[in-house]
């Protein structure tokens, strides 16, 4: 049987289901947010060693400040109060993206959390904040002409990606009903199983996840060969 190492999932429809159950999109960020503990610990059930999570984008920022204000008090406030459930859990945090733009405060909060779940092992998970898969790439690339490579080659540039070292995903989920990438993980998902599925985030759930395994163990995986 197939082994699954990485999974990737974009939490798309978080607002639209807030709209849709209580007239707020802040009330469906705050259901996503509280919908990530399960899907977590459903993760370490089935030993997924890297959970790739797309919370906020680098094109996210055009949204209502409001908006934007809320979900990053619920950054804070999510890190505050998990922080030793993440501890018993075994669970290890790593922020990918472009931190700088990031409120000053979130990134010490972050930092922190980093430094303190560093020897976690049972799962790894990469939150993805301010994040674009574009940018990504073309700081790979500066980093390499900086170096002086003259000869680029794949491994190199994904040695320069936010994800080094890290196994690209198996599986990439998109939930929300739409059927695009959204400028994430661009480069690591070039031979990902893609699956995008209606339900809206908030209403992801175990036995969802659970059915896109089963169809991932039944595709043959070629990577161009027959």
């Amino acid at each position: 049987m197939k082994t699954i190492k990485h999974v990737a999932i974009i939490m798309d429809g978080n607002g639209r289901w807030g709209l849709k159950k209580r007239g707020s999109r802040h009330f469906g960020h705050l259901s996503g947010f509280r919908n990530l503990e399960n899907i977590v610990d459903f993760s370490i059930k089935k030993k997924i060693s890297y959970l790739t999570l797309f919370a906020f984008s680098t094109e996210n920022w055009k949204r209502p400040e409001s908006e934007i204000k809320y979900l990053f008090d619920l950054i804070r406030k999510y890190f505050k109060k998990k922080i030793s459930s993440l501890m018993e859990k075994g669970a290890r945090i790593k922020i990918i993206g472009n931190k700088n733009k990031l409120p000053k405060d979130v990134r010490k909060i972050i930092s922190n959390v980093e430094k303190i779940t560093k020897k976690n092992k049972k799962i790894q998970i990469l939150l993805a904040l301010n994040y674009g898969s574009k940018e990504e790439i073309v700081n790979s690339f500066k980093k390499l002409i900086k170096k002086k490579v003259k000869k680029v080659s794949v491994k190199q540039i994904s040695n320069y990606l936010y994800t080094s070292r890290i196994p690209d995903p198996e599986i990439l989920i998109r939930t929300g009903g739409y059927f695009r990438l959204s400028n994430f993980l661009l480069w690591q998902s070039a031979y990902s199983e893609l699956f995008f599925l209606k339900k809206l985030w908030p209403d992801f759930k175990e036995k969802d996840f659970s059915k896109v395994i089963q169809k991932y163990y039944k595709i043959k995986r070629n990577f161009g060969s027959l």
